[in-house]
């Protein structure tokens, strides 16, 4: 795939590679987010020498869930410390924010805790959820849109994981929670990623974790890799482009960023038909972890070949 800065000249940035920021603050409604949504992505910029912060907004109190029977305004403090340890995190500031409540707090007020967290590690830039929630829940869009707000305001790029509308819709059917995604034309990078320590950092938030959590669904289905996108974008920040027709582009068929098509031995792919052969699709194409190798012999029938895979 190429990516071109504005300009022409060709990018070292591929849409696989996360920022070389020194500093980053992660701003988080609740604690698990940085373990059961984050988590990779932190480790990730952790072992490239980030010194990772958090700033977390609520106790998490208002759970459903408690696997241990804690007091779990207390129990998720220690969760939380202790999920962020094993992610290789620096430093934690944990708010006391209501759990479910913080659409109702003032954005301005919410966002200044980032900005003077961010002032205090000078932080390079601020990795958040993506603005639709993710997982639907009010508190993360609502976290999220401090963290823009305060990104806005002190020129920091504001960098938000997301998933792929296609995971997001099996996720969707599958449990019936409300996961969102974004299309390939709003996602800037897909990164290969470690789960180890996430999986590690996830055990952790022992209140809130079990065999049947989604979350070991979600990260079957998108496999070692993670998606992101630049809601406040740094001055030099390059989006992904649609590659050009050529043997490994179908004109009909295009990947997110960091993806080729399946016959590439790709571990997971998602695709999206082109606008004009979306409405014969009825959904993106999707190919699971050791699928075999598309047997397309020709780049103009990798979209039915993938599409016959998914069925």
């Amino acid at each position: 795939m190429s990516v071109r800065e504005p300009g022409g000249r060709r990018s070292g940035w591929t849409g696989t590679m996360l920022p070389a920021w020194p500093r980053v603050l992660v701003v988080i409604a609740h604690p698990d987010d940085e373990s059961f949504g984050l988590g990779a992505v932190i480790d990730r910029l952790v072992q490239a020498g980030a010194d990772a912060h958090i700033v977390c907004y609520t106790h998490g109190g208002a759970s459903t869930l408690n696997q241990t029977q804690a007091d779990l305004h207390r129990a998720r403090e220690s969760e939380l410390r202790g999920a962020a340890a094993e992610l290789g995190v620096a430093g934690v500031t944990l708010l006391d924010y209501p759990d479910g409540g913080l659409a109702d707090i003032p954005a301005a007020e919410l966002a200044g805790h980032v900005t003077g967290s961010a002032a205090r590690v000078r932080a390079s830039g601020l990795l958040v959820f993506d603005d639709t929630g993710v997982t639907g829940h009010a508190d993360h869009r609502a976290a999220t849109g401090a963290a823009v707000l305060a990104g806005r305001r002190a020129g920091l790029p504001v960098l938000a994981w997301t998933l792929p509308v296609a995971v997001a819709a099996r996720l969707l059917a599958e449990t019936g929670q409300g996961f969102a995604g974004q299309p390939p034309t709003r996602i800037d990078m897909c990164v290969r990623v470690s789960r180890e320590r996430q999986r590690r950092a996830a055990l952790l938030h022992a209140s809130q974790i079990s065999p049947a959590a989604v979350l070991w669904r979600r990260l079957r289905l998108l496999g070692d890799r993670e998606y992101l996108r630049w809601l406040v974008r740094p001055p030099r920040a390059v989006t992904a482009s649609r590659p050009a027709p050529g043997p490994r582009s179908d004109p009909a068929l295009w990947l997110l960023p960091g993806h080729l098509c399946p016959c590439e031995e790709m571990s997971w792919s998602v695709a999206t038909l082109s606008s004009s052969a979306w409405a014969g699709s009825g959904a993106p194409a999707l190919t699971g972890p050791g699928s075999r190798r598309c047997p397309a012999s020709t780049p103009g029938s990798h979209s039915a070949a993938l599409l016959k895979a998914a069925r």
